[in-house]
């Protein structure tokens, strides 16, 4: 742990020679249900309570997709919020969750597929046992320790991404709760995860319209609280009360204001400026240099870029030239340290710390999975440039000596200690968040390809609730015709001459709107891939196509049960058109 606590002296010594001090951030302690609803609000499950609870129905169709564990979970937050209310007399209607999940049990007899399978969950069985138990919780500090080697041989684990997290949990508790108390397993080894191929392609985060990934957001936050409910895990979001901030600069500054001046310069910037030009600056000088991100520069000369930074980075008067590298890698990590709240995000700093106490290799990745879906945009994509640079550096790790212990154990305590918060404690509570926290940065940085991939089973819920949605929409539609006296035959008739007009069985017309007045009819097979579907576009003489390379256009998916999907090469459309017939295939650019 010796680079941890030296890191943190010089993030004191660092601390001392910066005058200019921030205002600690201020997190509001929750008072007695109050967690819960603000709980159910972050889950898009505040009309279970308060004035729009006699209309609960909007959350029925949502309610009929979860598992049982994800149900449970509700169930356990909308009771506490109850009895709150009942106890503070509110005013407005306090509804009954026997009444709400009756309902929604009713919604699951007429729409079966909201829970797993009796045999989803028997195969999940089969998979179970020894894929990856994490160290056991150990309080004595020698063994709390990360014994990592290097080059530890691991065979590859496929991470199931089709069954609930939690609902696996449950399984792997029940199979192993005897050989759990048995086992003590230290840290030899970290297994070596892979995404199974799916048919119907993988999804990851920015390949969904918007109103799909705020579904996305409400069940990875019910599923992340059903896995933590399931292993014992205490989760608590945190709120932070809005404190004054620097509106303008480069340090201090929040995201997403430091975005919004960035985007005056650089139209669709994601990743702040400073943080992009501080990468870069420090790959100009090689990622062979011994100790890079380990040995700091000095604090007076730090503190003076700063303020020249401040003053001349947008005027584009900076002199690069006179920082060396070891001052940039300072002023990468200053700048994370310096963000008026973590880059993790109050609301889940604590859920990211909390990983650590999970039972499993497996279920520690599951659960970061869920909490990178749910960080804020800007959070999310620094997040991700950060870990794609440290990998970078550890892919020199030969010449530079920053192995990946090395690089978790310097870059944790600039993510996790996040001074503004004030936290204080005990020395022995802060070993053990030391541990804890550099096991999370490394388990950050090893699995970062897996982090950003949404998993199947939630994908299927939202294509359940979208299902449900235009269901509902259609019997409105459906009233409103029959008010209005319409010619409901004359419609009919219409709707029959448009289906009839389709293309045939088994053909997918694809489009390309913005490229291409021409439209093509594709044959299905069993092999035929998004990537074919593209080549065959790319690969027309004529028009804007002639002009594109792969990477420039994607295929998507759009309309029937999803909103929008860009898909991946290896996305199969024959099964994919099985699970989506009444889809749209378009091929255009991605948004920025």
């Amino acid at each position: 742990m010796e680079d941890y606590w030296t890191e943190l002296e010089n993030i004191k010594r660092s601390n001392e020679n910066r005058q200019e001090s921030q205002e600690a951030v201020v997190v509001k302690e929750p008072d007695e249900g109050e967690l819960e609803e603000e709980w159910l609000k972050e889950a898009g499950l505040s009309n279970l309570f308060g004035e729009s609870v006699d209309d609960p129905h909007e959350s029925i169709a949502f309610l009929a997709t979860l598992t049982r564990t994800q149900a449970a979970a509700v169930q356990k937050r909308v009771e506490t919020v109850s009895q709150t209310l009942r106890k503070k007399n509110k005013q407005h209607h306090i509804p009954d969750v026997r009444d709400i999940f009756a309902q929604q049990r009713e919604a699951q007899e007429k729409s079966p597929g909201g829970s797993e399978s009796p045999s989803a969950r028997t195969k999940e069985n089969k998979c179970q046992g020894k894929d990856d138990q994490a160290s056991s919780g150990a309080v004595d500090n020698k063994e709390l320790i990360p014994r990592v080697p290097e080059d530890a041989p691991a065979s590859e684990t496929d991470i199931n991404l089709e069954v609930s997290f939690a609902e696996q949990a449950v399984n792997q508790k029940e199979l192993n709760r005897e050989r759990m108390q048995k086992i003590r397993v230290n840290d030899a080894s970290l297994p070596s995860f892979r995404l199974p191929k799916d048919k119907t392609g993988t999804t990851r985060i920015g390949d969904l319209a918007p109103q799909d990934m705020k579904k996305v957001c409400y069940l990875a936050l019910i599923e992340l609280t059903a896995l933590y409910d399931v292993l014992g895990v205490e989760l608590k979001q945190q709120k932070a009360v809005k404190i004054k901030t620097k509106d303008a600069g480069l340090f201090g500054v929040p995201l997403t204001m430091l975005l919004e001046q960035d985007q005056r310069k650089a139209p669709g910037t994601r990743i702040p400026l400073i943080f992009q030009k501080l990468i870069s600056h420090i790959e100009e000088g090689g990622l062979e240099t011994e100790g890079l991100l380990r040995i700091p520069g000095a604090a007076v000369r730090i503190k003076n870029l700063c303020q020249e930074l401040e003053a001349k980075f947008y005027e584009g008067t900076f002199n690069w030239e006179s920082v060396k590298q070891h001052d940039a890698a300072s002023l990468l990590k200053l700048f994370l340290r310096e963000l008026p709240q973590p880059l993790l995000s109050v609301e889940y700093l604590k859920a990211f710390q909390a990983v650590q106490n999970l039972p499993t290799r497996k279920e520690q990745l599951q659960a970061l999975n869920l909490l990178v879906i749910l960080l804020p945009d800007a959070n999310r994509d620094t997040l991700k440039a950060l870990l794609e640079f440290l990998q970078r550096v550890i892919d020199n790790k030969e010449q530079n000596k920053m192995t990946i212990v090395n690089v978790a154990m310097v870059m944790a305590p600039n993510l996790f200690m996040c001074h503004t918060l004030g936290l204080k404690s005990s020395e022995h509570r802060e070993f053990e968040m030391a541990v804890g926290t550099a096991n999370v940065m490394h388990l950050l940085i090893k699995y970062q390809k897996l982090l950003w991939t949404i998993p199947k089973f939630i994908v299927n819920q939202v294509r359940k609730q979208n299902t449900e949605n235009q269901k509902k929409e259609r019997r409105a539609m459906k009233k409103l015709l029959k008010k209005m006296a319409y010619d409901r035959e004359k419609h009919e008739k219409q709707e029959k001459t448009t289906n009839e007009a389709d293309v045939p069985q088994g053909v997918i017309r694809v489009q390309a709107p913005h490229l291409s007045k021409v439209s093509m009819a594709i044959q299905l097979t069993e092999e035929l891939k998004a990537s074919d579907v593209l080549a065959r576009f790319l690969s027309q003489e004529s028009g804007v196509a002639q002009t594109l390379k792969k990477g420039e256009v994607f295929l998507y998916e759009i309309g029937g049960n999803i909103g929008e999907r860009c898909l991946d090469d290896d996305t199969y459309m024959k099964d994919l058109y099985q699970l989506n017939p009444n889809a749209e295939w378009v091929i255009k650019s991605k948004p920025q």
